[in-house]
């Protein structure tokens, strides 16, 4: 009897404690709000390009040192890690956002040319709620139970020519080690989602991507005696079509999608003229790593048959920029009631895999990893209406950052105080 009545205080006092530390959260996010929305602001007014996000990443490091975090700096180039390390000895959880723009309005240099820039994709929204959570949890540094990793990542859209860059690089200069990272966190704000809601899906998530650039070679002719050349145009138009029946003849759909896409074509320099070779680049997306790997083997295969039958070479470069971005089952099965225990179970909803990619993928072969979709759509409005990412047009609603804030908190302090 005296072995049941402790245990039944024991469990009563840890369900207090845990309604008082929600209750803290709860009062913590809602003042530091309007300081996210000033934060995503101010980044959003000034978009950075790949390894340069250099003002980005100074308001990121100032702040953490003002929180009295450990600072690493210059991580990946640009990249800012925090370390907060609780009151008590337990794991170690990561949080990671990404701090690059993409191409509009301000201008700088990229592969030697002037480009706009701006935050077509949402990565303003990540670091301000990042750095929201990263104050909260810090003024609850008495009550963790093990270490929190706050990792600001530069490099997500992909790097210039020449550089490296990176969540792939910052595993390498050893992001997820020292202190050893148990599990990673990550999430992506979504123009098409409505806000409140948050979207996961366990297992294969998002698709890897590989980049690929093929060189047609064959030689030139004058366009009225095409027989005395070799046309790399024409045989690269019969690679373009040929390429789709890896997708509809000879990949296994029913186990997951694949899809390629030539998204360049470039040959020729005048229109009576056969060129000597003819350029296209693209890109290759698989939700299966075994597909992946076979999926490359076959396009491989083809584009030089076809080259090589038309009378033509054909070089073939093909780079992962992405892996599959998997979300661990084990721990996805024990995390989610801290999602539904933070926004409520009705907006916590599974979806569909997504042929879009994520560079996140990294992190998860050092840790088991969870990556999940944040809605940044205003309530009630036609997801189809909803401009998409990388478009002039990209809108998100800011009252959803609060969402995402939430759910960084819930799953930290649920891990640690799991373990």
């Amino acid at each position: 009897m005296r072995r049941f009545m402790a245990g039944s205080m024991a469990l009563f006092i840890s369900s207090l404690l845990n309604a008082q530390l929600k209750q803290k959260i709860a009062e913590a996010i809602n003042k530091i709000e309007p300081r996210c929305i000033e934060w995503r602001r101010e980044i959003h007014q000034h978009p950075e390009l790949a390894n340069s996000e250099f003002k980005t990443a100074k308001l990121v490091a100032d702040h953490l040192k003002k929180l009295g975090l450990e600072v690493k700096e210059g991580v990946a180039k640009t990249g800012v890690v925090g370390i907060l390390r609780g009151a008590k000895p337990g794991p170690c959880v990561a949080l990671r956002a990404d701090m690059d723009a993409l191409a509009s309005k301000e201008k700088t240099i990229y592969n030697g040319q002037e480009v706009g820039i701006m935050h077509a994709c949402g990565h303003d929204t990540h670091v301000a709620m990042l750095m929201s959570v990263a104050e909260i949890l810090s003024g609850l540094k008495t009550e963790l139970k093990g270490t929190v990793k706050f990792i600001f990542q530069p490099a997500e859209e992909g790097v210039p020519e020449g550089e490296e860059g990176g969540a792939a690089l910052m595993v390498r200069e050893g992001v997820m080690d020292n202190p050893k990272v148990d599990v990673i966190f990550g999430l992506h704000i979504q123009s098409r989602v409505e806000t409140g809601t948050i979207e996961y899906k366990s297992g294969a998530f998002m698709a890897s991507a590989d980049f690929f650039s093929i060189k047609v070679k064959g030689k030139a002719s004058h366009g009225s005696q095409p027989w005395l050349g070799i046309d790399p145009i024409s045989a690269s138009a019969q690679i373009i079509t040929g390429l789709q029946t890896i997708v509809s003849r000879e990949s296994e759909l029913t186990k997951a999608p694949v899809v390629i896409t030539v998204g360049k074509i470039q040959g020729g320099v005048r229109n009576n003229i056969i060129s000597e070779e003819c350029t296209m680049l693209g890109t290759i997306r698989t939700l299966d790593s075994a597909m992946q790997k076979d999926v490359q083997k076959k396009f491989t295969h083809m584009v030089k048959s076809i080259a090589e039958a038309s009378g033509a070479e054909a070089d073939i470069v093909i780079e992962t920029k992405a892996l599959l971005t998997y979300n661990d089952p084990v721990l996805l099965k024990k995390m989610l009631p801290s999602l539904q225990t933070a926004i409520g179970t009705a907006n916590v909803k599974e979806r569909e895999w997504v042929t879009g990619a994520e560079d996140f993928s990294y992190f998860g072969t050092k840790a088991p990893s969870f990556f999940f979709y944040l809605g940044g759509m205003p309530k009630g409005m036609d997801s189809k209406l909803a401009a998409p990412h990388h478009t002039p047009d990209f809108y998100i609603e800011e009252t959803g950052m609060k969402t995402g804030i939430q759910a960084f908190c819930q799953l930290v302090t649920d891990y640690l105080n799991m373990k």
